[in-house]
């Protein structure tokens, strides 16, 4: 299964779209900035395995960037997509799918009591953050230094065309660190509305960490204390790590929580729940988008939510996940790398210890295409339940001939 790494097609692609799209391609997934031949467009996908427009295939560690859960092109979850298009997918206002969907998920997840849906995770982080400040009458919102919540003005991690005004009401504050967190709530003072945190900590290049029990806690008791809304971005990580919410393990329970990417297995939805102190703020708000009623992604959520719920995927995913990160570790210190494997199993990042310029990690990337993986440099990856044993064994085989690769071509470890 080795990739030809044929780029003709990709390249003929990313012309033609550069005359008619600024940069031809556009946001994080335009790959072809992470190194010269990193495939740009693709023809087609099944389970864990992505072609490329020029026909390599690859083993995808990528899952279309976390939407992909249960695998591309999941049967069932199409088959319910497609069902709801036969009856008609948007119309004048909501089908009974869309009433269907929001009794699923507040009985599925432990912190809601109601919904609203949209359609990308920004939607969703944006939405939480208009809830809790109409409801709590105030303005400061806080968020992690390095955290990512969406690419609106507000929130952007780029300042290009974005005003200071835009992020006056943002305070930041370091994850896991308590005391960073009270310094910021200090400085919010009476105009605090929510503290803002992402499932756990996933920024990108560099290690991934779980939140800490006590710090969850804290920024919990914070909130109570004062009247704040804490609110969950669980749009990377939800309905990969736990169906119930990613904080559930933890016993903390957001007051809003924000969702994406695997809520629909790649169909287009994103969906705020939140607490019932927060029904009226949520009542009250203008939020809206010509889509955001569509009923066939909605279908599809409610068939990736209960294979989710009813089903082993998730322990299966972590399972693999675990079992390539076990072979990476064995195999990188064979060739006489270091790695840095951190967060959970099933959304691992990789680095390369020592590698500050990323040149170890590029290399050995662009050495796992050629031999049939697709994988990332510096961004978290992710693993799906299509993957199986004989999959990841094939990507450690495949793993195996890029660190060969590599340590040919002279770059060894720092």
């Amino acid at each position: 299964m080795t990739a030809r790494l044929l780029n003709s097609r990709d390249t003929e692609l990313l012309e033609r779209a550069r005359r008619v799209v600024p940069n031809g391609v556009w946001g994080h997934m335009a790959t072809r900035a992470i190194a010269p031949g990193y495939p740009q467009f693709f023809s087609r996908s099944e389970g864990c395995r992505v072609w490329d427009a020029d026909g390599n295939e690859y083993i995808d560690f990528m899952c279309a960037w976390g939407p992909n859960v249960l695998g591309y092109r999941h049967p069932e979850v199409e088959a319910a997509a497609l069902a709801r298009i036969d009856q008609g997918d948007i119309g004048n206002g909501p089908t009974d799918t869309m009433v269907e969907l929001a009794e699923l998920l507040v009985d599925t997840l432990d912190h809601a009591d109601w919904t609203l849906f949209q359609k990308n995770g920004t939607d969703a982080t944006t939405v939480c953050a208009t809830i809790a400040r109409a409801s709590t009458g105030r303005r400061k919102i806080l968020v992690a230094r390095g955290a990512y919540h969406g690419a609106v003005p507000w929130c952007s991690p780029s300042v290009i065309g974005v005003t200071t005004e835009d992020r006056a009401h943002l305070v930041l504050f370091d994850y896991n660190n308590i005391a960073s967190l009270d310094a910021a709530v200090d400085a919010a003072g009476d105009d605090l509305a929510g503290i803002l945190l992402t499932a756990f900590q996933h920024d990108v290049g560099k290690d991934q960490h779980l939140p800490e029990a006590a710090f969850l806690a804290h920024a919990r008791a914070v909130c109570d204390r004062r009247g704040a809304a804490l609110i969950l971005d669980d749009v990377r990580a939800g309905f990969r790590l736990n169906v119930r919410g990613s904080w559930a393990p933890y016993g903390v329970k957001p007051d809003l929580a924000a969702y994406s990417k695997s809520i629909a297995n790649g169909w287009p939805l994103s969906a705020v729940a939140g607490t019932d102190r927060f029904r009226d703020g949520a009542g009250k708000i203008l939020t809206t988008g010509s889509f955001w009623y569509g009923s066939a992604a909605m279908a599809a959520a409610i068939a990736t939510i209960r294979i989710l719920r009813d089903s082993d995927a998730l322990a299966h995913t972590e399972a693999m996940g675990n079992r390539f990160r076990d072979g990476l570790a064995t195999i990188s210190t064979r060739h006489g790398f270091t790695l840095r494997q951190t967060g959970p199993a099933q959304m691992p990042m990789v680095l390369f210890e020592g590698d500050q310029d990323l040149r170890m990690g590029n290399a050995f990337c662009l050495a796992g295409l050629r031999h049939g993986i697709y994988l990332h440099p510096k961004h978290n990856m992710f693993l799906c339940a299509a993957h199986t044993a004989e999959d990841i064994d094939r990507a450690l085989d495949a793993a195996d001939g890029a660190f060969a690769d590599i340590v040919s071509a002279g770059i060894l470890a720092a």
